[in-house]
């Protein structure tokens, strides 16, 4: 509440609209020199080094810089074939860390190396990586059952893992295509009353920008001036792109509890205040369900499933959010950004840029003043504010696979479906 209390100020004062605010690293020539510096360094120079046990981490950062700027030259091809002999006897965080850059940058590359990598690790995490970097090149049924069948037998058929269960549910084609029931039940009055409600709505192919929903505590959607409703596009992709299970994934399907503003220092988040968020085991079970007699390991899916509207109770997508963070999946909150979109110019969501997993709405700053000239951000945690504060849920949901952005079109029928509950 304090935190909540504090940033109503921030909110109030003059600074939280970011227009006197002036960043020097939007600014062309500083966007130019972290540029150069990426490549100069954090790539080429860590890739320089011999690949020992000592330098694993040299490597993994050039992994994670050549997918954030989405950068690609013959020579870095050619020294990425240094590790592929030796994957196996790499620590799992290198693993990871290439398994994301061949998903995201390599995806027809290194199928070889991958199922030797899938077939000797323990590692859950690493099998579902594996696993879902092969079917990327290959979805027929004979490599599905293949996978299915080597994690029953690797794994004894476990049911316990949260991972494995979200691999298995990909790895079911006919459930993988399930659309979602009756979207206008997330929408009713009834739904969750009293809760402030940020409603994102996605498509299952993450390229395609979402598109964003508040609604207060009475059960109305926040409207403009001019009598339509609120609405901006919000990115759910990951840089990687992998499935919301898995860390550094997609934002995961399901309910996160909403709590409060904040104001990063980071460079890349930028200033504006951005939205927190909590995923179920991140904290206290208490604080998620809004329950003081729950004791902290009061985590329980049918507690979380209550949460959900009637016909989504046995609709397994819009679990993930909870298996992610049973798996450990943290730190997922709803932000502006200051990355130059220039990085992804030839994506479906540019000009908006993807993150480690969170929610990011579009800001386009001056690369001559440093001052903010757009904010979808900015009008999202004005919204909020107007339907009574970030004290609820956000629920991140996909509708389909058309492959283009979230129209406010296809959710106005859903609404006007809701309002006649």
């Amino acid at each position: 509440m304090k935190r909540f209390l504090f940033f109503i100020l921030f909110i109030l004062s003059k600074h939280v609209f970011a227009q006197d605010i002036v960043l020097e690293n939007v600014l062309k020539p500083n966007r130019d020199n972290l540029f150069r510096n990426i490549v100069n360094n954090s790539i080429n120079r860590n890739l320089s080094f011999p690949l020992t046990d000592s330098t694993e981490e040299n490597w993994e950062d050039a992994f994670r810089a050549i997918a954030f700027i989405n950068y690609r030259s013959p020579w870095i091809d050619k020294r990425l074939r240094i590790p592929m002999d030796s994957l196996q006897y790499r620590s799992t965080s290198f693993q990871r860390a290439i398994l994301e850059l061949i998903y995201s940058n390599y995806p027809t590359q290194f199928n070889k190396e991958i199922r030797s990598l899938l077939l000797q690790t323990n590692d859950s995490k690493i099998f579902a990586m594996c696993s879902v970097c092969l079917l990327k090149n290959n979805t027929d049924t004979t490599e599905i059952n293949y996978l299915i069948e080597t994690m029953k037998i690797k794994y004894n058929n476990d049911k316990t893992d949260p991972i494995l269960n979200e691999l298995f549910f990909q790895l079911t084609p006919a459930e993988e295509k399930k659309i979602p029931p009756y979207l206008n039940e997330f929408l009713e009055k009834k739904y969750l009353p009293g809760y402030t409600l940020l409603i994102s709505f996605q498509r299952q192919n993450r390229n395609y920008p979402g598109l964003v929903l508040v609604r207060d505590g009475n059960g109305n959607f926040i409207k403009e001036d001019d009598g339509s409703f609120f609405s901006v596009s919000q990115l759910a992709r990951s840089i990687s792109n992998l499935p919301g299970y898995l860390t550094n994934g997609n934002t995961p399907e399901g309910i996160f509890r909403m709590d409060g503003f904040d104001h990063s220092k980071g460079s890349f988040i930028g200033p504006t205040a951005n939205i927190q968020l909590t995923m179920p085991f991140e904290y206290k079970a208490s604080h998620f369900f809004e329950n003081s007699t729950l004791s902290d390991t009061a985590w329980n899916i049918n507690r979380y499933k209550n949460l959900l509207p009637k016909n989504f109770k046995q609709y397994y997508p819009m679990l993930q959010a909870y298996h992610a963070g049973k798996a450990g999946r943290k730190e997922i909150i709803a932000h502006g950004t200051t990355i130059d979109p220039a990085f992804y110019k030839t994506k479906p969501f540019y000009p908006l840029t993807p993150t480690q997993g969170c929610l990011s709405t579009k800001e386009i700053w001056s690369e001559t003043t440093g001052k903010l000239l757009e904010s979808d951000q900015l009008k999202l945690s004005k919204a909020i504010i107007k339907a009574g504060g970030p004290d609820g849920y956000a629920i991140v949901i996909n509708i389909d696979n058309k492959q283009e952005p979230v129209t406010i079109d296809e959710i106005i029928p859903f609404l006007k479906l809701a309002m006649q509950k």
